[in-house]
């Protein structure tokens, strides 16, 4: 059995994509109404997908999964949590061999429409790679790897980029600027994933290049609307309650810059976010990128 954890959007097109040739539940985050299944029910299950908010997800764990449990995990949360990557979260409950992340290119409306779609599924275990692998529909192109800090680096990563590309077209600065910002945040992210010992063709391939592509993009990624809105002059409270939805970048900007800097790392498009999340004028923000 199969269960699905989370029923938000991103949890929901993949609990419709795999329920296609397989029997699923769907255990939501909070309690709701419906045709859903409780914790300890999905907890039977032999295999979990994990669509919480990355900053839901260690309070939930603990408060649901005390001790190394023997189910095998599939995470499909894109985000950082305060410090901590999300596998080492899961590795807490969880036995590392069972633990596997889905990343790439994937907007949720469109996985919903059954629209072609191509995710990486990682992990140490190539065998459980191929198992989750063999759940998804022909629609969805599965192709597994186990390079698992590169894929969640880049998957968490991207958003603080989408924003950056947001606010580059909220202030109407052209698809030449949007270009280089792009193309200068993926060489942010490959120097951050490199640092932990990610691989260069992590970076380069769906999950890297390719899931970056398409959020720092398009009106469909929440990030990417978060940029715009700075852009306007929207404070971070204002965007929360205008989005109503999680917007992972805002967070995992944070996340990172905290990490780079106990590490030295130099980001500084996600410091600048960081910063502009803090109030600094978005304008001033891009001439200071500029002179660097």
């Amino acid at each position: 059995m199969i269960s699905v954890i989370g029923s938000g959007k991103w949890g929901s097109a993949i609990a419709h994509a795999i329920s296609l040739n397989n029997q699923i539940n769907i255990c939501p985050f909070n309690k709701k109404a419906g045709d859903y299944i409780s914790i300890e029910e999905a907890k039977k299950s032999e295999y979990l997908v994990f669509a919480l908010s990355a900053q839901g997800t260690y309070d939930y764990l603990k408060a649901n999964f005390v001790g190394i449990n023997n189910n095998k995990v599939l995470i499909a949360s894109k985000g950082i949590y305060e410090d901590m990557f999300l596998h080492d979260i899961f590795s807490k409950f969880f036995d590392k061999e069972n633990i596997c992340v889905l990343t790439g290119p994937s907007f949720a409306a469109e996985v919903s429409k059954n629209l072609p779609t191509a995710l990486v599924i990682s992990g140490i275990n190539e065998n459980l790679n191929q198992e989750f692998a063999a759940f998804f529909p022909n629609f969805i192109k599965t192709y597994t790897d186990t390079d698992v800090i590169g894929a969640e680096i880049c998957g968490a990563y991207k958003n603080i980029i989408a924003i950056a590309s947001g606010i580059c077209d909220g202030l109407e600065l052209g698809n030449n600027a949007r270009a280089a910002l792009i193309s200068r945040g993926l060489i942010e992210i490959t120097r951050f994933g490199k640092f932990f010992g990610a691989r260069d063709n992590t970076f380069l391939g769906l999950s890297g290049a390719g899931d970056l592509f398409l959020t720092a993009s398009s009106t469909l990624s929440r990030n990417y609307r978060v940029g715009l809105m700075l852009a306007k002059g929207y404070s971070k409270e204002q965007i929360f309650k205008e989005l109503q939805e999680v917007a992972e970048g805002i967070a995992t900007t944070k996340s990172v810059c905290k990490i780079a800097k106990t590490n030295n790392i130099y980001c500084p498009i996600a410091n600048e976010i960081s910063l502009i999340l803090d109030g600094k004028d978005v304008k001033i923000s891009l001439q200071d990128l500029l002179r660097r």
